[in-house]
């Protein structure tokens, strides 16, 4: 089963140094309808102007993940960590017991365009913890589904305190790709950018589909230069 929330039904907000787009209730938008789907709770698209940002401020029970399509975002905590996430990397960031951190676009000329994303974690009480690394695909990769977050990490995968794993994919025109799901599993299909073909329906960039009694997921991308993130959910 297929559950659809085009880009255009999501909670927009123009806040000036903040271009936010909101797939499931958050803040000051609160929709009955999309709370949640599974352990995902929140699914932003966020484009921040030059020189703004998030302040310092505090989460818990959350893990936490950021993507950043282009530009770059300056990310400072509470655990001592600071550094640059640029366009093509990740971020995991395990709130558990309490984490203070900031997000600020450090350039004066260029926006920064990113997704931030949470999920329930598995339990609560995690201590704190961080991760950042490239999840860019090679050139072999392209049209092939690659995890990037799991629940035991590995070799170029970050680990999250959740039974879901994160897939990507890349594409270019025409090209198709599949990924088997689990027959307990649930997942959510969310268009980074370009336009793809999920069965017989054509979706855009922000455009999500929650999944649900679905052993495979197969896209085609409609113009090149397309990405996908697939979330994987155990039930």
């Amino acid at each position: 089963m297929q559950r659809l929330l085009r880009s255009a039904e999501r909670g927009r907000f123009d806040h000036g140094w903040l271009q936010t787009a909101h797939s499931f209730s958050f803040a000051d938008y609160a929709n009955p309808q999309w709370v949640h789907f599974g352990p995902l709770r929140v699914m932003n698209e966020d484009v921040v102007a030059p020189g703004e940002g998030f302040g310092m401020h505090p989460h818990r029970d959350m893990e936490i993940v950021t993507y950043v399509l282009s530009g770059e975002l300056e990310h400072r905590d509470s655990l001592g960590n600071h550094g640059i996430i640029r366009a093509g990397e990740m971020q995991r960031i395990t709130a558990g017991t309490g984490i203070l951190h900031s997000e600020f676009n450090p350039s004066t000329t260029t926006p920064v365009h990113l997704y931030q994303i949470w999920l329930f974690p598995r339990a609560k009480g995690q201590t704190p913890s961080y991760e950042q690394q490239s999840v860019s695909g090679t050139a072999l990769e392209r049209g092939r589904f690659r995890p990037v977050v799991t629940p035991q990490g590995g070799e170029r995968i970050m680990k999250i305190h959740q039974d879901a794993t994160i897939h990507l994919v890349d594409l270019d025109a025409v090209q198709q790709a599949t990924q088997s799901l689990a027959a307990t599993h649930s997942g959510w299909l969310q268009v980074l950018r370009g336009c793809v073909r999920l069965g017989e329906t054509e979706l855009e960039a922000g455009d999500g589909v929650g999944l649900s009694e679905i052993s495979q997921v197969t896209i085609e991308a409609l113009t090149g230069a397309s990405e996908v993130m697939l979330f994987e959910f155990g039930m």
